[in-house]
């Protein structure tokens, strides 16, 4: 059990659901294992690297590098009040060192064989899955990623990504709010990404604890939606703070929805003064194009010619 929000995430399922771009289909599950534990009992410098063993030692620190706008504190953890052990902050601490190690090694694989993971994270029904969907379908054969997917159960989004052309990694978390960074070593290590492409992670859809865990990322995307209210950036400031770039998403519907932009990018301006912003609508394709120009300007295999 994570002692830092509470959720069970030892029981985590990896599958692999190929779409019309994958060249080959795993018919078999593969349990988050691998011949370790993928939830938070993972030890950091046990030799696990997720493509069979590239990693060289990378800083088991909070893994963001210099230059990508986060912050080093993912634990943020307070001193224990009345009647808190001791104990119970240690372990906050050691879970999420575990965490950042692996974060770590993931990061350094991805650099290693150039590959740009990107960590899409939203609440629930912000629109994360139908823009991934319809970014997969207008940028197939000019710009190659896919997608892993992070839900507690059901592969129902996977499968629409799937659909869309993309190579996708289903992890059913069971009752795990959150990804961490040895589910992803093992959903990379399925995977098996190309030299030059581009890996999405689609977190599970919560505005609390994905922000508290690396996984190796080099690009943090927040989407927050019109009909979620503009209040957003402020009650969920850990979320935003941690955003390269924040995509406001369902702009099509801020014609009937009481939405005050005006404070949303005032707050967000406030919270997370070095990220980029954008507003889209994956429905009507207002600022879409925006978003693939973002997307290409970060392009590995773009980057390598």
């Amino acid at each position: 059990m994570c002692a830092t929000c509470g959720c069970a995430a030892d029981g985590a399922e990896i599958r692999l659901i190929a779409g019309a771009g994958a060249d080959h289909e795993h018919g078999h599950d593969h349990d988050a294992g691998h011949g370790y534990d993928a939830g938070h009992g993972h030890e950091v410098g046990d030799g696990y690297e997720p493509g069979h063993g590239h990693g060289h030692g990378h800083d088991a620190g909070h893994g963001h590098e210099a230059g990508h706008g986060h912050e080093a504190d993912h634990g943020h953890v307070a001193a224990p009040r009345a009647g808190e052990s001791d104990r119970t902050v240690l372990l906050q601490h050691k879970i999420l060192a575990r965490n950042d190690g692996i974060a770590g090694r993931n990061r350094d694989w991805l650099r290693q064989r150039g590959v740009l993971m990107l960590n899409l994270m939203s609440s629930p029904g912000a629109g994360k899955t139908t823009l991934l969907e319809r970014t997969a379908r207008d940028l197939a054969g000019t710009l190659s990623f896919a997608v892993i997917e992070g839900d507690l159960q059901t592969a129902l989004d996977a499968t629409r990504i799937g659909a869309a052309g993309c190579r996708v990694v289903q992890i059913n978390t069971g009752v795990g709010c959150h990804l961490d960074a040895a589910m992803v070593a093992s959903a990379l290590r399925v995977l098996d990404p190309a030299a030059g492409s581009m890996v999405i992670i689609e977190n599970v859809g919560n505005l609390v604890c994905p922000a508290m865990f690396d996984l190796g990322e080099a690009v943090r995307v927040v989407l927050a939606s019109v009909p979620e209210g503009a209040d957003k950036p402020v009650k969920y400031p850990h979320m935003f703070r941690q955003a390269d770039l924040v995509l406001l998403s369902k702009a099509d519907l801020l014609p009937y929805v009481n939405f005050d932009t005006e404070r949303y990018t005032s707050d967000v301006r406030a919270i997370s003064p070095g990220a980029r912003m954008m507003r889209l609508s994956a429905v009507t394709g207002e600022g879409m194009p925006d978003w693939y120009q973002w997307l290409r300007d970060r392009n590995p295999a773009a980057a390598g010619r």
